[in-house]
């Protein structure tokens, strides 16, 4: 699971123009992966707290999830940062 933190609480409410323009890279570079097979899910969360993104990813190991965080538009240019955490055990609908 990748967990992508927007720089502050309002991000989603008050983005620049050039934070609205590289998110919009973002999602685009994000349903790449997706149509590529990499990525299951990705989008918001509604979190009461601030928004944030979140993708659900398959991929061989974690440094590759790291790999795709670090090439994302808005972590390279809008100050948003990546964190991924394993889920082990996860059970799949076939």
């Amino acid at each position: 699971m990748c967990k992508l933190i927007p720089p502050r609480p309002t991000f989603a409410l008050d983005m620049t123009e050039v934070e609205r323009k590289v998110m919009q890279e973002h999602a685009n570079y994000w349903k790449h992966l997706t149509d590529e097979w990499m990525a299951i899910v990705f989008g918001p969360v509604l979190d009461p707290k601030g928004i944030w993104g979140v993708a659900i990813v398959e991929l061989a190991d974690e440094q590759d999830a790291r790999i795709l965080g670090k090439n994302d538009p808005v972590v390279k240019g809008a100050g948003l940062t990546f964190e991924v955490y394993s889920v082990p055990g996860a059970i799949v609908r076939q």
